[in-house]
């Protein structure tokens, strides 16, 4: 089973998504922070990521630098519900960017792009 980890603060869209991907067939490990985050990727050796951008602490483009200083393979997918991130430069790093929603079929559709 394909094991994705969750990065955001957000308990509904942690929830969210966690229901809709579980049902999907994957397994869902949920972190809060950037840096809960990078623990967890470290032990865990996820084969996707979801990240939020906006979190206390630690934000999602510096944690994203870190995960592919780690593992530049992995797929990261950045979900946040401001579109104006997409200009970052710091987010072309990652592998998609999906703007948060209550239908998460984009969402979805770009994991199965990376996990199948």
């Amino acid at each position: 089973m394909k094991k994705i980890l969750l990065v955001d603060d957000e308990e509904g869209i942690q929830m969210l998504y966690r229901e809709e991907l579980e049902e999907d067939g994957y397994t869902v490990i949920s972190a809060y922070t950037g840096e809960e985050g990078l623990e967890k990727f470290k032990e865990e050796s996820p084969d996707l990521v979801i990240l939020d951008i906006q979190m206390p602490g630690m934000n999602g483009i510096e944690t994203l630098r870190q995960m592919k200083m780690e593992n530049a393979d992995l797929p990261v997918i950045l979900s946040s519900a401001y579109n104006e991130y997409k200009q970052d430069l710091g987010a072309w790093a990652s592998d998609e960017y999906v703007v948060k929603s209550s239908n998460i079929n984009d969402l979805k559709e770009a994991v199965r792009k990376y996990l199948g």
